[in-house]
């Protein structure tokens, strides 16, 4: 997906101090610790994502990451995981193109649905993802101690 000099590709290993920082920073900012699971998604994208048949979609802007977006194999579908977009990217409607990229990729693969977890405190994301069609679901069993809010789209 491309708009110029904004486009959403795939993850490759030079990213990866990239994938970190934008990950790290969405964590902090919005107050959050840094818990196991993301440790092990940030340090090892191929061994969290890619592995098992899931996607890591970076924005770059001008060659440089401004955002990302993973999608983790579930047996009926994917999880959506680590949106973020750098700060100063925010606004220009780069999530919704994530999101858009990580809809097709699923479509393609046959996918049945489109999952997430966040926290309610995160009230843009949220927005976001209902406005995308996402519906929330009941609480359910999560390794994120934050996550308080299950939404899903149906594909």
């Amino acid at each position: 997906m491309k708009d110029g000099k904004t486009r959403i590709v795939d993850f490759r290993p030079d990213h990866a101090a990239a994938w970190a920082a934008l990950n790290t920073g969405w964590l902090i900012e919005a107050g959050f610790a840094l818990e196991a699971k993301d440790r092990l998604a940030i340090d090892d994208p191929h061994g969290a994502f890619l592995a098992d048949g899931g996607r890591v979609f970076i924005v770059e802007r001008a060659g440089t990451p401004i955002g990302c977006c993973a999608l983790i194999r579930m047996t009926d579908g994917f999880e959506v995981s680590k949106m973020s977009v750098a700060p100063e990217a925010r606004g220009l409607g780069l999530a919704r193109r994530l999101l858009a990229a990580c809809e097709a990729a699923a479509r393609d693969a046959g996918a049945m649905r489109l999952y997430l977890e966040t926290n309610s405190a995160l009230k843009p994301a949220i927005a976001l993802y209902e406005s995308f069609g996402f519906a929330h679901l009941p609480p359910r069993p999560t390794p994120y101690a934050r996550a308080d809010v299950f939404m899903e789209k149906r594909l």
